[in-house]
């Protein structure tokens, strides 16, 4: 079980040295035990106090990186079982399934749309992290062959799925040094699957219908020295992998059974008609590693939109970087409208400041991700944060009037916007939906 911080404390030099990066010893026991702090900062913990809170400390679940480099992703390092109890860190690895018995050009193809598949939404890039090759075949050099064409074509992480340790191996001689995942290891094959996992210092997928089974693979791979592992609990069905999923989930934040403190594998395309499903599942219920037959726009959308809501901070809404943004191609008499740089707000007015088709500028001041209304009320919003980005962003010298339009909501604060900026201050409608009227109506240029 986790320490809580009065235990962690005990166990803390209590010189209050500040040599951690924090004041007391009782602040970095409360940065410990939420996960924010780690043991190697004190300089003065002894080897046993450093077992202990190295145990209790450290990230239930570990981390495992799936290739290298800029072909990487990392899946696991969670800390709770409800994301509003603090966040999820690692979004899942979606990876689209190819066959070996594919012809070249369709794996190719599969391999292009993964490699260049992007979604920007509300700032932020959404895509696709790689390929998974199947060896339906049975044939090593079929899968080889297969993995020689996706290396050919893409520069992506992938996993390597094959029971067979000599198809496993064929696959290996093409991306090796790139750290694939193989999927995977089981009581019949594991002696031999693991040994190229440590060969090749691969992550390495462990399979087996139920907790006993998967704690003793677990205990066999690293006593074998193969530390990166993902859990595949092989599920017969999607609702059935919810179950098992949540169970383990429950068990490793718990560290009631540490072997089973790993990411958790979900072969989707294994559910047929019902793989989008069982997709959205796993990325809801725990799944890290995701591999799902070709998608198709609609569906690839959707779960990528899905992912990107499960896995953005709680408790830190998406933030667009402050700055001075154009709409269309604004000249120096171009309206200028401040607004706060929560994302949602941002591309709502962006979107209907569009739709108008007049040029203008929109001035973005840092409330820390906070809408207007919220801004305002906390104090994030105030006439010095406006009158410091008119500076920054030298508004002066873009536009030749003196005249800023802000949000309706923000209405309290146009007297000391004009006194602390030296501007006339508009204030235009509470609505984005009305910016286009208040625009043709009251702007003068």
């Amino acid at each position: 079980m986790a320490l809580k911080a009065l235990d962690i404390y005990k166990l803390l030099p209590k010189k209050n040295c500040k040599e951690c990066g924090v004041p007391t010893c009782l602040t970095f026991a409360m940065k410990l035990a939420s996960g924010k702090a780690d043991i190697d900062l004190c300089p003065y913990l002894d080897e046993n106090a450093k077992a202990v809170l190295g145990a209790s400390t450290r990230p239930p679940i570990r981390l495992v990186k799936v290739g290298v480099g800029e072909r990487s992703f990392r899946v696991g390092d969670e800390f709770v079982f409800y994301r509003h109890e603090k966040t999820f860190y690692h979004q899942p690895g979606i990876l689209f399934r190819v066959s070996d018995t594919w012809d070249e050009q369709t794996i190719a193809g599969v391999v292009h749309e993964v490699r260049d598949y992007k979604l920007t939404r509300v700032g932020q890039d959404l895509v696709l992290d790689g390929v998974a090759i199947a060896n339906d075949s049975n044939d090593p050099a079929a899968f080889g062959r297969a993995v020689s064409v996706v290396e050919a074509n893409g520069h992506l992480p992938e996993v390597l799925i094959a029971e067979d340790p000599a198809a496993l191996e064929a696959g290996l001689v093409h991306c090796g040094t790139f750290r694939p995942l193989l999927d995977g290891a089981t009581t019949a094959n594991a002696p031999a699957v693991l040994a190229l996992a440590k060969k090749h210092g691969a992550p390495l997928v462990v399979r087996a219908p139920d907790a006993d089974g998967l704690v003793a693979l677990v205990q066999q791979c690293t006593a074998a020295g193969v530390q990166d592992l993902v859990l595949d609990l092989d599920p017969p069905s999607p609702a059935e992998f919810v179950r098992r999923s949540s169970a383990v989930r429950q068990l490793a934040i718990a560290r009631a059974v540490p072997e089973l403190g790993y990411p958790v594998y979900y072969d989707c395309s294994k559910a047929g008609e019902l793989a989008p499903s069982a997709l959205a599942l796993g990325i809801l219920k725990f799944g890290s590693v995701l591999v799902v037959g070709p998608l198709s726009r609609p569906e690839t959308v959707a779960a990528l939109t899905l992912r990107q809501n499960i896995y953005t901070d709680p408790q830190k809404p998406i933030q667009m970087t402050p700055g001075l943004y154009r709409v269309g191609n604004p000249g120096p008499e171009a309206p200028v409208l401040m607004t706060v740089n929560f994302s949602l707000t941002f591309f709502t007015l962006q979107g209907y400041l569009e739709s108008t088709r007049i040029p203008c500028y929109m001035l973005i001041v840092d409330t820390e991700g906070q809408s207007v209304l919220t801004a305002v009320a906390a104090g994030k919003l105030s006439e010095t944060v406006v009158a410091d980005a008119v500076k920054k962003f030298e508004l002066e010298s873009t536009v030749s009037h003196r005249t800023l339009i802000i949000p309706g909501y923000a209405a309290p604060l146009s007297g000391a916007i004009e006194d602390a900026t030296r501007w006339k201050v508009m204030v235009g409608p509470r609505d984005a939906a009305d910016i286009g009227e208040f625009l043709e109506t009251q702007w003068k240029g």
